[in-house]
Parts: C-alpha cells; sequence; structure tokens
C-alpha cells in the first residue's frame, strides 16, 4: 500500500485488518482524528508502519518514550496484523494494552513481530507508551 495517490488509498482495504476501507478506517486518524480505543490506535500505527508514515508515528507515540527520530526500514513489507488481546483501553479508560502480531516479509523471508504494547490516553488522545516483544 506504499503506492498510489491518498485519495487511491482512501477506496482500498485498510492494510490494519479491519475489512473497511483506508478512508473509512485508519486514514481519518492518521489524518489527524483521534482515535476511539487503544486497539484503534494500534490498528492506525500498524498503518502507518505499512505506508511508511514516520510524522504519524511519532505523533502517536507519548512524550515520555518518544523517539527523537524513526526510521523505516523500505525493505520490510507489512503483510498483517492479527489482534491476539486486549486488556481496557476503552473510550473511557486511562490506560490499555494490545497483544498482536504483525506478519512482515523481508530480504531474509518472513518474520512476525509480537508484542504487547501498553498505551494511555491524555486529554482525549491515545499514545503508544512502550511494548514487551517476544
Amino acid at each position: 500500500m506504499n503506492e498510489g495517490t491518498s485519495a487511491e488509498r482512501g477506496v482500498q482495504r485498510c492494510p490494519c485488518g479491519s475489512g473497511d476501507v483506508f478512508g473509512a478506517c485508519c486514514g481519518p486518524i492518521l489524518a489527524g482524528r483521534p482515535a476511539p480505543t487503544a486497539e484503534r490506535l494500534m490498528r492506525s500505527r500498524y498503518t502507518a508502519f505499512a505506508i511508511g508514515d514516520t510524522a504519524y508515528l511519532r505523533r502517536s507515540w507519548h512524550p515520555s518514550t518518544r523517539p527523537a527520530s524513526i526510521e523505516l526500514d523500505p525493505d520490510v513489507r507489512w503483510l498483517r496484523l492479527d489482534i491476539l488481546a486486549k486488556s481496557a483501553g476503552g473510550p473511557f479508560d486511562a490506560e490499555g494494552i494490545v497483544e498482536f502480531e504483525a506478519i512482515h516479509r523481508d530480504a531474509s523471508g518472513r518474520g512476525v513481530l509480537h508484542e504487547r504494547s501498553r498505551f494511555m490516553r491524555e486529554d482525549g488522545n491515545w499514545f503508544y507508551v512502550d511494548g514487551e516483544v517476544s
């Protein structure tokens, strides 16, 4: 999904695997609409990785743990996101956890990133805090 204009992306299936089109799913969140839940933020961050939107990745990272810069590997192609479990992270929660697997392919073949991510909501906005990779 790295190719095509933002208008073309808007009518394609969202990379996050929700089954919805990008323009009705993660597109508005990447454009600035607050994610309503920690899971939706997780899905939008996966989509940002898939389309190479490093600016969104930085904006959605909590300031206390945000890196100075983000370098994405252009040889990594993100293929699928599977949400395995979630705890709290709803519209009225202050914190949440989302466990996921992100399947990717690079020069060495297929790989799986398994992470249990922590999220925090401040002033109505969810932020990625950190994650435990296993």
